[in-house]
């Protein structure tokens, strides 16, 4: 149940929902899970999570027109323009605090491959939670 709740933090993380999985993996590293399940777990649930970002992005062009849409033309446009000066290597960095949902959500609205787009985020964000569990493994040991 414990990589359940992790795999579902680490999703909601990854979204506009407020949570924090890197939190519940100190947690759970506390009590004696595996580092390698802990580590899948958190990084399967925030690379689908992101992918929710994509095929949100992928609507836009829909609904941009519509008077309750929150973000402008000009808006859009500018983050098109970003997103194309680095390319989709950008969602390397979709593991960011702040920034990297967003950097997800252009990735859908440019439209960079399926395949590519779920390499490149869960590449960052298994980087990035191993390094949690890396920084959690030297503070324990440090304690000791």
């Amino acid at each position: 149940m414990a990589y359940f709740t992790l795999f579902l933090t680490a999703f909601a993380a990854a979204t506009l929902l407020p949570a924090y999985s890197e939190i519940l993996l100190g947690t759970l590293v506390s009590q004696g899970l595996s580092y390698w399940w802990l580590w899948f777990w958190a990084t399967l649930g925030n690379t689908l999570g992101s992918v929710v970002n994509g095929v949100i992005g992928r609507q836009v062009d829909r609904f941009k027109e519509k008077r309750w849409f929150p973000v402008t033309e000009q808006q859009l446009t500018r983050a098109r323009e970003r997103f194309n000066r680095y390319g989709q290597w950008s969602l390397l960095l979709g593991w960011l605090p702040l920034g990297g949902d967003a950097l997800t959500l252009v990735g859908g609205i440019m439209r960079v491959p399926w395949l590519n787009f779920i390499i490149l985020v869960g590449i960052g964000k298994g980087l990035r939670y191993a390094f949690v569990l890396w920084l959690v493994a030297e503070a324990s040991s440090a304690g000791s």
